[in-house]
């Protein structure tokens, strides 16, 4: 079973930064995608920020420019730096990763942490 942990959310005013971590117990080399998604009331979870196995990464229209995905591959960890906060950046923002077993390829989420863009 992997475990995804994440840390790093709070409430910060509009215009102002937070970064999120997120650390994967899987050894690096299974993990083919780690990534943000994020989900705020009364709407779908979407995706925010991905990197896939490659380096290739994707960021939602609404935050290119703003937020930034980086990893450390020594600490099987996902960083997203989140700048220039708007209030509709507020949500829940969840850690994905997708591992790849022999047979199956499997998604596993963390817990969710609470980013609150408010002044």
């Amino acid at each position: 079973q992997v475990q995804v942990v994440e840390s790093g959310g709070g409430l910060v005013q509009p215009g102002g930064s937070l970064t999120l971590s997120c650390a994967a117990s899987e050894s690096i080399s299974s993990i083919i995608a780690m990534g943000w998604y994020r989900q705020a009331p009364g709407k779908e979870r979407e995706l925010v920020a991905r990197i896939i196995s490659g380096g290739s990464i994707n960021y939602a229209d609404s935050v290119k420019g703003r937020f930034t995905i980086s990893r450390d591959n020594a600490k099987n960890t996902v960083y997203l730096q989140m700048n220039s906060l708007k209030p509709e950046d507020t949500a829940v923002y969840y850690c994905n990763v997708v591992v790849r077993w022999i047979l199956q390829t499997d998604d596993y989420w963390g817990q969710g942490t609470q980013v609150t863009v408010s002044s």
